[in-house]
């Protein structure tokens, strides 16, 4: 071989390698998106991150650049190949200058090697990074948008695990998805390459006195095609296995999440036995599919290392009676066992990954499920919501539960700024009902709904705080305010006083606050934001009645022009509010 020429040859090699290979991938990829169920998922989860049209020539480009560099991998495996027949032929000719040449040509080849491999890493884990960030704020904004966090609970088939969605399986089927297909490239490209190399070494292979000329090139294929399809039958229940395990695990992680988040309730009620013997069942069933994909993995590891080992001696034999008759020098053979090694590793590929397509696949049903429960959520009902300067106004809306049986039946009234209503009923009737509908929340419901959508706010029974600052949960969901003397007269205003001095201090506020003090807080946020519009879903439940008719009358002094609607049982808030609805049930009401 003239290594001098080596440099220019490997060139010209890259060259038509990457254009065939971007040839015959576009085919693949517009097969595979058209006519495969896995590719258009994949198409829908990153079409957009490849169109330049969307997010430039970056992504396209950068693709590009890890194909060159696993081509080249592939070349210098060539150029070993031939670098070991070279350095063996020497030793058996005892040729000392061709052998101290050869380790030359070893330290070039190695550094080439390691230069690649390191510049493989960097350039692939820097492209598995954008690709995550822009996936992860893809499905982020979309879980986001138009409530469907919310909204795909009142799906028939809720999206189990939304969270591990987002952060785990983006992750997954990132480096999946270009792992494996810079692997598939990579083998079946070295499969041509040292098919050729094979080709050129192997004679004729004599089986029951049939002679085969270049017989171990047929065998090699033969024998690797019969493990393959065996392979594949063993291996397929690890799909659904693989799919099961990940939705397991992450039931069983949000079942400890919820005892964490409720543990004072579960504590007063002495529920830790219960509480126990659910997640022992939910651990139980994890267990279970984790002995089956354990017990399905010895059988299909344990054949794949029979075949491994098997194809380790294989090409030894066949050479042998060329080797002893001097047909072939100790490099040719040596170069035969190293070729017939990388060819059946080559297309063992498949085989060997068999596991990890699997894993691929249920990650890519996982995630195309969580943008088919997003446009679910999308196509659900709601009432038309239109945007208005000031008031509320709502005209024959219509209130059901998921079953049909009505809440509310064509109700219209009309609020000015500065009114007040009051909505009342017995349990069940659709209070806190009704406000979902005017928030958007509620699916089933039809009508005419009209406020100032820039300027709500809604107060739930239980206030929500986020983590971080005292601050940042005063000001929610507005950013924190920093004018401290307003934060000051606030918190003094809602008789939270005690607590100006902690503002910048970061923790859990929904475990060190009582339930009335954060329905105060919850007030000092209505104060601060001076929304147009406000709803109170019994937002004083846990105050006594004095607390309760100093803060509606601190709320009215300085917000005189806001809507106020509450929800509430106690007759003492009537004073507070200028009209009264009384839903009756079975879809009748009263306004007064």
């Amino acid at each position: 071989m003239n290594w001098g020429n080596e440099l220019l040859a490997s060139g010209i090699w890259l060259g038509k390698a990457m254009l065939i290979t971007v040839l015959v991938s576009s085919i693949a990829i517009w097969l595979t998106t058209r006519f495969s169920r896995w590719g258009r998922q994949f198409l829908r989860l990153a079409g957009d991150f490849f169109r330049p049209v969307n997010n430039g020539w970056r992504p396209l480009l950068t693709i590009l650049l890890v194909l060159l560099v696993t081509l080249a991998g592939v070349r210098v495996n060539v150029l070993f190949s031939n670098w070991y027949n070279e350095m063996y032929a020497s030793l058996q000719k005892l040729d000392a200058k061709l052998f101290w040449a050869s380790m030359l040509i070893f330290a070039v080849l190695a550094s080439v090697h390691v230069g690649r491999s390191l510049f493989e890493v960097y350039i692939q884990q820097a492209f598995v990074i954008r690709w995550r960030e822009w996936l992860n704020e893809r499905m982020l904004s979309r879980w986001l948008q138009g409530q469907t966090f919310y909204r795909t609970q009142h799906l028939a088939d809720p999206v189990d695990n939304p969270d591990q969605r987002i952060q785990q399986d983006i992750a997954s089927f990132v480096s999946s998805s270009l792992s494996l297909s810079m692997g598939v490239i990579d083998a079946l490209v070295s499969t041509f390459e040292f098919t050729l190399i094979l080709w050129g070494l192997s004679g004729v292979l004599a089986v029951f006195g049939l002679e085969i000329p270049r017989g171990m090139v047929f065998a090699v294929y033969l024998y690797v095609i019969v493990a393959t399809v065996f392979a594949f039958g063993i291996g397929r229940p690890l799909i659904r296995l693989n799919f099961l395990n990940e939705k397991l695990g992450a039931d069983y992680r949000y079942a400890l999440v919820r005892l964490r988040e409720y543990s004072e309730s579960i504590a007063f009620y002495r529920g830790h036995l219960v509480e126990g013997a659910q997640l022992r069942q939910r651990f139980g069933r994890l267990i279970d599919n984790s002995w089956a994909i354990l017990f399905r993995n010895l059988k299909f590891t344990g054949f794949n290392f029979v075949v491994s080992q098997t194809a380790a001696v294989f090409p030894f034999i066949i050479q042998a009676p060329r080797f002893f008759s001097k047909q072939i020098s100790l490099g040719d053979m040596v170069q035969t066992a190293q070729a017939f090694g990388q060819l059946q590793d080559n297309l063992s590929f498949f085989r060997r990954a068999y596991d990890d397509f699997a894993q691929y696949k249920a990650v890519l049903d996982r995630l195309t499920g969580f943008l088919d429960a997003a446009e679910a959520s999308d196509a659900l009902p709601c009432a038309h919501t239109q945007p208005q300067s000031s008031g509320l106004q709502l005209g024959q809306l219509d209130v059901t539960t998921p079953d049909g049986r009505p809440l509310l039946s064509g109700l219209s009234l009309s609020l000015a700024a500065g009114n007040a209503l009051l909505i009342r009923g017995p349990s069940g009737s659709g209070k806190t009902t009704l406000l979902r509908a005017i928030a958007g929340l509620w699916p089933y419901c039809q009508g005419n709904i009209g406020y100032p959508l820039d300027s709500v706010l809604f107060l739930s029974q239980k206030p929500y705080l986020p983590l971080g600052s005292l601050r940042d949960a005063l000001s929610y969901p507005q950013a924190a305010v920093a004018d401290a003397d307003r934060i000051q007269r606030t918190l003094q205003a809602v008789q939270l006083g005690h607590l100006a001095s902690r503002l910048d201090e970061e923790a859990d506020w929904s475990r060190i606050l009582s339930l009335g003090e954060q329905q105060r807080l919850a007030f000092g946020r209505l104060l601060l934001a001076a929304p147009k519009v406000a709803f109170l879903d019994e937002a004083t439940s846990a105050m006594d009645e004095g607390l309760e008719d100093a803060l509606y009358r601190l709320v009215r002094s300085q917000l005189p022009d806001t809507v106020l609607v509450s929800v509430g049982h106690r007759s003492t808030l009537l004073v507070h509010h200028s009209h009264q609805l009384q839903l009756q049930g079975e879809g009748r009401w009263l306004l007064q």
